[in-house]
């Protein structure tokens, strides 16, 4: 069974850690010295868990910013993605948020697209990976 929890940095980061280390550093190439930032302590961070391990993380910022949505490679294609997206858009619905936003991997613009976000901008490169805006309203 597949739940996800909500909670802050001090909860999240030794599994949210792991597993963006894993995406994101090891499977991507983006420098380790990227991957945690200053915005990951005033966040509320997600972690999806299945069968008692954490297999998915993502964090809304403060300003409506969803990011550093991952998935570990073993449990894509099963919805974890979608239910870490659902679970952060709700909460920032809860406290009031007008609209959400994130910078999306190229790749993944369908995912996002379905989840009703749209493009705004032109692709620039981030941690030497293409990327796009989106937002959608709430």
């Amino acid at each position: 069974m597949l739940t996800i929890e909500l909670m802050a940095w001090a909860y999240a980061r030794a599994e949210a850690s792991r597993i963006r280390f894993a995406v994101f550093v090891d499977e991507q190439g983006v420098p380790a010295e990227l991957e945690v930032d200053e915005h990951d302590a005033g966040s509320l961070h997600a972690l999806a868990i299945e069968d008692g391990e954490a297999v998915g993380t993502a964090r809304l910022l403060r300003d409506g910013h969803i990011g550093r949505m991952a998935v570990l490679k073993a449990r894509r294609g099963r919805g974890v993605g979608s239910r870490l997206l659902q679970a952060l858009v709700q909460a920032a619905r809860m406290r009031g948020d007008e609209r959400v936003m994130l910078s999306a991997q190229v790749h993944a613009l369908p995912f996002y697209r379905a989840h009703g976000f749209r493009e705004e901008g032109s692709v620039y490169q981030e941690a030497g990976i293409p990327h796009q805006a989106m937002a959608r309203p709430l």
